[in-house]
């Protein structure tokens, strides 16, 4: 997977490409990360690249001219590539998005910042705009980084287990279950018993209720989308008699 990031700030993408599953990723040659600095690709001697907008009114926008020219510059893959944009009023990127984005092999991000975008560097250039959360930012970078940390986990080989990515929360539609480790007691808190008995079934039973048990009390929404087999309705029946939530709808 290679990952094209258009910013006016590529520094602060640097430590993180160092660092965790994205850095291992990296070091291993299982993602390629470049990084491309807009304010190459201005044509005056400030490297100017927002100017005032058109009708008035408070901030500026960013130019067309150098994300167009370090669009065209940027060395675009022969297979199969989406040029995104990260902006407010985009899609909302989720899990299931991850997973169609980790089926291309180039994601061009491109970090819009101040009052946006001039509308029609995306009229010519974007395939999709999205959006990692109903809430303002100072610039696009944060959500390039959440979006190449979300997808390059599901590029095989970059996780230690196969099956890891499928366990986390929203794979499935539900929230994760509770997980524990050593010590067996902390602060006077046990570990549940369970978990301890060395029955699996028990375990994937009590796991797969707890799921839905903090599904329910804490994004019951979710609940309305999720795939529910019969075994997860009668869990979560006996999870609704046990707590005052409300049913999600039919």
């Amino acid at each position: 997977m290679r990952f094209d990031i258009l910013t006016i700030f590529p520094e602060m993408f640097s430590a993180y490409l160092k660092e965790g599953i994205v850095g291992r990723a990296v070091q291993r040659g299982l993602v390629d990360v470049r990084l491309v600095q807009i304010r190459d690709y201005t044509d005056d001697p400030h490297r100017t690249t927002d100017d005032r907008p058109y009708g008035g009114g408070e901030g500026m926008v960013m130019k067309p001219e150098p994300i167009h020219r370090a669009l065209n510059d940027v060395d675009r893959r022969k297979g199969s590539r989406r040029v995104i944009l990260l902006s407010p009023r985009g899609r909302p990127f989720d899990q299931a998005l991850a997973w169609q984005l980790s089926r291309w092999e180039q994601l061009i991000l491109v970090c819009g910042r101040y009052e946006g975008v001039d509308e029609r560097i995306k009229q010519c250039d974007m395939d999709m705009e999205l959006s990692i959360g109903d809430f303002i930012l100072s610039g696009g970078e944060l959500g390039a980084l959440v979006i190449m940390d979300a997808v390059s986990r599901l590029i095989p080989g970059v996780l230690g287990g196969d099956k890891s990515n499928l366990e986390d929360s929203f794979e499935n539609g539900l929230l994760e279950y509770p997980q524990y480790t050593r010590p067996r007691v902390f602060e006077g808190l046990e570990v549940p018993a369970v978990l301890l008995s060395g029955n699996h079934e028990k375990i994937r039973r009590w796991r797969r209720r707890e799921s839905l048990r903090i599904t329910l009390k804490r994004r019951p929404e979710l609940l309305d989308k999720a795939r529910l087999s019969e075994e997860d309705k009668t869990l979560l029946t006996d999870v609704m008699k046990t707590s005052n939530g409300n049913a999600p709808k039919a």
